[in-house]
Order: C-alpha cells, then structure tokens, then sequence
C-alpha cells in the first residue's frame, strides 16, 4: 500500500507540473500533504522518468515539452479518444509510447500509472531518433543485456529503428560490431557532442524474429515442440514469434518452426525449459544445440 501511495503522489505531482504556473516546493508539499524534502525525492523520480523539469527565476517548478513552439492542445474529449485509438491499435511499438507521451503533455488528462514507463521510453525514442539525425553518438546507461547477463554502459553510433520501434540497431565502438539493443532494456540515453565517424562500417540486415542479424550469411531452421508454459513465456519474451507458432490438433502442446540467423538465444530459452521443450526436424540445429549447450558466449546481439 506504501508503495501505491507513492505512485499515485508521484503522478499528481506531474500533472500539477504540467499545468501553468510553476509551483513552489512549499505548495506541493502542502497540496500532496507531504514534506518538502519528500517533494525534491519525487521530483528526482519525476526526471528520472524522462520528464523536462524545469525551475523557474522564482525557484518554482514546472514541465515543458521540448518543443513548446509547436504545442498543440487538446480538449480533454479528443485526448480520451486519441489515446484509446494509439492504445487499441493492435502495435507493441514504442512510437506510441512516444505519442502516448506528447498526448499527455498536450491536453487536460492526467497521466495514468500504466503509462509512466511508456512516457520513459517514449522519451528514450525522441532522443535516439533526434541523435540519429544529427549523426551524434550516444551513451546508453545501465543496458541490460540478457545475452552477457550484466548491466554496462553503451558506447554507439545509432543507426536506425527495427519495425515497430522495439530496436535500436547501433554501431558499438568497443566492440566494432552493429548490434540490436532492445529499448526496454535502456535506462537512459546521453547524447554526446561527437558525431559519428565509423558510417562506413554501420550495417542493418534485417533482424530474425529474436532480435539477430545475419551471421556471415549462416541461417538455422528451428521446429520445437512447446508445453503451454513454455509457449506463453517465450511469447512474452519474444513476442515476434506468434506468427511462427501453431496449436498441435487435440494436443495440449505447440510446434515452432522458424528460420533463425543466430541461434543462441532459442538455445538458452531451451535450456531454460528443457523439460518443457523438444526438438524437432533440423539435425543441423539439434548439433549445435548439442555442442553449444555448455558454453554460450555473448555475441553481437541484443
């Protein structure tokens, strides 16, 4: 319950700081029934969430877009139906959340707890799309990586987007190599001052349905055969893979055929779920399954 109450205090404050004037720090405490020193601890969350806070000559706070010049307002009547159209069409990209994102700050609704994440990552697509543009590398702070399991650092040159906006495909400098970087798995973006310098060696094939480029034109056929809590993990965690995964008939089981350009990351999901999983078809897979099972090594993928 403390934690909800957190929540809900954290999201009046934005929607207090949305709306003209700025506030004191004295008048947020009084309005949330809170201490100053609570407020300045909401507010570093309120930044860390990717809002523009702002303070004034006054020492009063607010939130502005970044591009107050091009600020288009919303009845409270067309923000409600423009977020049920971005949130019910059908796309798990992370440009809605962006969207999501300037509909809040563009009208008279308050942000929803749901969506304080989607107007992180929201955020995180607006500074990497405009680094993009200004060919300017970046800096992506504390990404997870599920492949070498630690959080580090990123040193890249972004190139572009996948579909649907769930991947950034950057060039890494300490590693010389293009990689996909899941936007969810980014805490924060800093853009840098230098620009780019290695366009000559940036490359973006296509990833597979798992988040891989093509590994010196090397592809693998995957057919496994899934328990329905493996299904729905590895539908969870990878969502690509649906279209790829059929019901068995009168079986509680789900066969997975796909064509893969790296397979390390359906190995560790098996391994994962031995006994829930079985493999089908591909000799050439089920050996390097055989042979790779014991010493996975991270690669140049998400």
């Amino acid at each position: 319950m403390l934690n909800q109450h957190k929540i809900l205090r954290v999201l009046q404050l934005i929607s207090l700081l949305q709306k003209k004037p700025s506030k004191s720090i004295k008048f947020l405490a009084n309005l949330l029934e809170t201490t100053e020193r609570t407020v300045y601890r909401y507010l570093d969350l309120v930044k860390e969430l990717g809002f523009e806070l702002h303070r004034d000559h006054n020492n009063r706070f607010y939130i502005s877009s970044e591009n107050e010049d091009e600020y288009i307002a919303f009845t409270k009547d067309e923000a409600l139906l423009l977020r049920e159209l971005i949130l019910t069409s059908g796309s798990k990209s992370k440009l809605k959340d962006a969207l999501l994102r300037k509909l809040y700050f563009n009208s008279e609704i308050a942000i929803q707890s749901n969506h304080v994440l989607k107007a992180h990552l929201g955020k995180i697509v607006e500074q990497l799309r405009n680094a993009i543009q200004l060919k300017k590398r970046v800096i992506l702070k504390n990404y997870h990586s599920v492949n070498s399991q630690n959080i580090s650092d990123r040193l890249v040159e972004p190139i572009m987007f996948t579909d649907n906006y769930n991947c950034l495909i950057a060039f890494e400098l300490e590693s010389k190599e293009n990689k996909y970087f899941n936007i969810e798995r980014i805490t924060k973006v800093e853009t840098l001052d230098a620009v780019q310098t290695f366009e000559h060696l940036h490359k973006y094939d296509k990833p597979d349905i798992f988040g891989f480029s093509e590994l010196n034109g090397e592809k693998f056929d995957i057919e496994l055969r899934l328990s329905l809590r493996a299904y729905l993990i590895l539908k969870e965690e990878y969502p690509l893979v649906e279209p790829y995964v059929k019901k068995e008939v009168n079986k509680a089981t789900y066969l997975l055929k796909c064509t893969v350009n790296n397979p390390k990351a359906i190995t560790r999901f098996i391994l994962g779920l031995s006994k829930e999983i079985e493999i089908l078809g591909s000799k050439e897979f089920e050996n390097y399954f055989s042979a790779s099972s014991f010493n996975i090594k991270d690669s140049n993928a998400i």
